[in-house]
């Protein structure tokens, strides 16, 4: 999980202390692709709209893979 973790926080995904909603994933995914964490949320809403059932598995996956930002 570590590599995971360590890999992750190397390409810039990873969830901030600043901007959380729920788990800080959509402003993670934000802050990584240049876009504000609404705009992203909501992007990522109209996404897993198109494929019903994985609002269940992809917030929560991305959630436990993405590292936090050390304080």
């Amino acid at each position: 999980m570590g590599e995971i973790h360590d890999g992750m926080a190397r390409s810039g995904l990873a969830r901030p202390w600043q901007g959380r909603v729920l788990g800080g994933v959509c402003a993670g995914l934000g802050r990584r692709f240049g876009i504000s964490p609404w705009p992203a949320r909501l992007l990522f809403v109209l996404l897993l709209m198109l494929i019903p059932g994985s609002q269940l598995l992809v917030y929560p996956i991305l959630w436990i893979l993405m590292p936090s930002d050390p304080r």
